[in-house]
C-alpha cells in the first residue's frame, strides 16, 4: 500500500504497478542486455555470419528474455497476486492462470 495516496502498490484494475527502484533497475538492466544481444544478432546478420552462429545467439537472447519473464512473474506473484488474494480478490488467480498459459505457448 502506497502510504502517500493510500492506493495499493498494484492497483485492483491491474493497469499499473509501482515498482521499487531496485526492482525497476534490475528489470531495466536485464532488458538493456537483451537489447544489446538483439543488436549483436542484427550485426551478425549484416556481416553474413554463419547460420548456426546466429541461431546460437538467438537462443541465448531467448533464454535471457525468458529469465526476464520469470523474474517479472515472480515479482507479480509475490506482490500483486498475494495482496489481491489476501484482500479477497480471487479473480486474480484466473488472471494468473491466463498469464501462465500465454507464457507457456
Amino acid at each position: 500500500m502506497d502510504q502517500e495516496n493510500k492506493t495499493p502498490a498494484c492497483c485492483a484494475c491491474h493497469q499499473t504497478k509501482k515498482r521499487t527502484e531496485e526492482e525497476y533497475k534490475k528489470l531495466a538492466n536485464r532488458l538493456s542486455r537483451i537489447e544489446g544481444q538483439i543488436r549483436g544478432i542484427r550485426g551478425m546478420l549484416d556481416r553474413d555470419a554463419y547460420c548456426p552462429d546466429i541461431l546460437a545467439q538467438a537462443a541465448a537472447a531467448n533464454a535471457a528474455l525468458n529469465a526476464f519473464s520469470r523474474e517479472l512473474l515472480s515479482s507479480h506473484i509475490r506482490s500483486c497476486v498475494v495482496n489481491d488474494v489476501r484482500a479477497g480478490n480471487d479473480e486474480i488467480v484466473d488472471e494468473l492462470l491466463d498469464t501462465l498459459q500465454k507464457l507457456m505457448k
